[in-house]
């Protein structure tokens, strides 16, 4: 299926787009992650399994089980503390 990925903050700038299409075999918001993560760099350091990043499935917060489907956009973030 084809997803919209978006990219901010430090992710972004690591990454080095904001935004991305890809063809991708995941059927959840974990497994997309893994798949990228396993594309290697610079996914593989901004996107690590024990670094903290939300995600986002069509502009709302969820958790890495989340299903994907065809069209979706997934967003990736680090938290957001506020002051």
């Amino acid at each position: 299926m084809k997803v919209k990925l978006k990219y901010f903050a430090s992710i972004r700038e690591a990454i080095g787009q904001g935004s991305e299409e890809l063809l991708t075999q995941a059927s959840t918001v974990a497994q997309l992650r893994a798949e990228l993560i396993a594309q290697g760099q610079p996914y593989a350091d901004c996107l690590a399994e024990g670094k903290a990043v939300r995600m986002a499935l069509d502009q709302q917060l969820v958790e890495p089980s989340a299903a994907l489907h065809d069209g979706c956009e997934v967003a990736f973030f680090p938290p957001v503390t506020g002051g």
